[in-house]
């Protein structure tokens, strides 16, 4: 196994293994699942992944989330992303998969909205285009480590509200049906979150958050804000360009990520697994103080 560095001080390519190796192989599953806590991003480039190869991949490192109501995959450990149809034709612009796509570009991480949120995502490009659709990805590991120790001791235990509705409002108010609302209420967690296997901390912000204990929305939207803009300044991401047969896993308590977008006439469709955070991912540290 050898890794390549990514982004600005997180994320590696990983070489020399595949999916199906780490699937099937202990020494191979601990050497990757080191260099996951540590870099927080991998990438597997060339892989003949299939549905069951990554369920089986993913579910090595926890148990899996199905599909939230609504969602295309719902139900199941699948979720689709993408303008393909179901019959293989292109979605029309005015789908409903179109306003998600929109609202995948605000800069988030995945399930914070969730009563068990997500510890990390596997994403697989099966199908992209010529043009667009990067995935850009910033740390939120390197946010917190960046701030003063006044500041941190200023926001380490801060309670912020996470809610789906605080992202997919901001695209249009009726892309969340009645059933997700009643499905998915919002939840509280810490401002940070303290990974017990490297004794690091990360920001837990996206643009789930909105809410904060003992502030007025005005100040906590401008503390988001401030810490969301910190996090993703220039010079401090990593944007990928898929290629057929790329593989990204990513610690979504250590990250945010956003999707760019591309042409609604070239097909895209990515495949996700998504994994839940256990007490042992350090879920007990983030919840909030009885």
């Amino acid at each position: 196994m050898e890794t390549i560095p990514l982004g600005p001080g997180f994320g590696v390519e990983v070489r020399g293994l595949s999916l199906l190796d780490v699937a099937s192989d202990q020494g191979a599953f601990e050497s990757v699942e080191e260099a996951f806590e540590e870099n927080s991003l991998l990438l597997f480039r060339d892989q003949d992944v299939t549905d069951a190869g990554q369920i089986a991949f993913s579910r090595g490192f926890g148990p899996l989330e199905l599909g939230k109501v609504g969602s295309r995959g719902a139900g199941g450990f699948l979720g689709k992303i993408g303008n393909i149809g179901d019959d293989g034709s292109l979605l029309p612009p005015d789908h409903q998969s179109w306003l998600v796509a929109a609202a995948n570009q605000l800069w988030h991480t995945d399930s914070s909205f969730l009563a068990r949120p997500a510890k990390a995502s596997v994403l697989s490009a099966r199908i992209v285009p010529e043009m667009g659709g990067e995935t850009e990805f910033c740390s939120t590991r390197l946010a917190w480590e960046r701030l003063s120790p006044q500041r941190k001791a200023q926001i380490q235990d801060l309670i912020v509200e996470h809610a789906y509705f605080h992202s997919r409002d901001q695209i249009a108010p009726d892309l969340m049906t009645g059933e997700q609302r009643a499905a998915m209420p919002a939840v509280n967690w810490r401002m940070t979150w303290l990974n017990p296997k490297n004794g690091r901390r990360s920001l837990y912000i996206a643009s789930h958050a909105g809410n904060i204990a003992g502030m007025s929305a005005a100040e906590a939207k401008m503390l988001l804000d401030e810490l969301r803009d910190e996090a993703h300044a220039p010079g401090r991401t990593y944007l990928h360009r898929w290629r057929k047969g790329d593989v990204m896993m990513w610690d979504n308590r250590a990250t945010m990520h956003r999707g760019r977008s591309w042409s609604a006439d070239t097909q895209r469709m990515m495949v996700r697994t998504t994994i839940k955070a256990t007490e042992a991912d350090g879920l007990s540290l983030v919840r909030p103080f009885c």
